[in-house]
């Protein structure tokens, strides 16, 4: 038997993706809805759904980008002909998962239309184009991966805190890390209990008992595990 025919959307109609980072505000959500809405209004494309996945990395595997799936099943819900993106780099930012989702839009019977123009068409000179813009876009990513790493190496050798939870065993004081001796105490009596052969939930149970607590909280089984991992 023959492959099933793919039914190819209506191509007057589109579903708009957006996507940003945590990592790359350079493009904001209104934006990028903007550049889409520019586009298709001088195309004569009506966009039938609108999808936004926000703080999500342009290397994340799909299953983390929610959004961009529920686009590709508008497609087929709508009958809509292509997916419309402000650049082809909030699409993705690897060349591996922009590929894939190329494939999955083809199957729901559209295309990935970059209203930047990058790589339009089927022939092999703009798909080369695709694949050359998927790179650079996952070249970017990697430079701020790195620039990000070695900032946070600063920090560290300069002792500042790094943003987020203050980690266990230290206080945050004018924008430093300074230990917190009550704490370090505690990280190593559950290390030397451990050590004596008890389990976490013993651990927990006893200190809980004798009122002990981690900054007002009481103690449990994973938070004994989180603490003895971290120190």
């Amino acid at each position: 038997m023959g492959k099933t025919a793919i039914k190819q959307g209506n191509m007057t109609k589109a579903v708009a993706y957006l996507r940003v980072s945590t990592d790359d505000q350079t493009l904001g959500p209104q934006a990028q809805l903007a550049a889409i809405q520019r586009f298709a209004s001088s195309k004569g494309i009506e966009i039938v759904s609108i999808h936004e996945d926000h703080g999500v990395s342009g290397g994340a595997a799909l299953d983390k980008c929610p959004q961009l799936l529920a686009a590709v099943e508008s497609l087929k819900s709508n009958g809509a002909g292509q997916i419309l993106v402000s650049k082809r780099d909030r699409l993705a930012r690897d060349v591996v998962k922009a590929a894939m989702i190329e494939q999955l839009v083809t199957r729901a019977g559209g295309v990935v239309t970059s209203c930047a123009g990058e790589g339009e068409g089927s022939d092999p000179a703009a798909q080369l184009m695709r694949t050359m813009v998927d790179a650079f876009a996952a070249y970017e990513r990697a430079l701020i991966g790195q620039r990000t790493k070695a900032a946070l190496s600063v920090k560290r050798a300069k002792n500042e805190k790094l943003g987020g939870r203050v980690p266990w065993g230290y206080d945050a004081k004018d924008g430093q890390l300074v230990q917190n001796n009550e704490e370090l105490a505690l990280i190593e009596r559950c290390r030397a209990m451990k050590a004596d052969g008890m389990k976490l939930r013993q651990i927990a149970a006893q200190l809980n008992e004798q009122g002990v607590q981690l900054r007002g909280k009481p103690l449990y089984e994973v938070k004994i595990h989180r603490l003895l991992k971290a120190a």
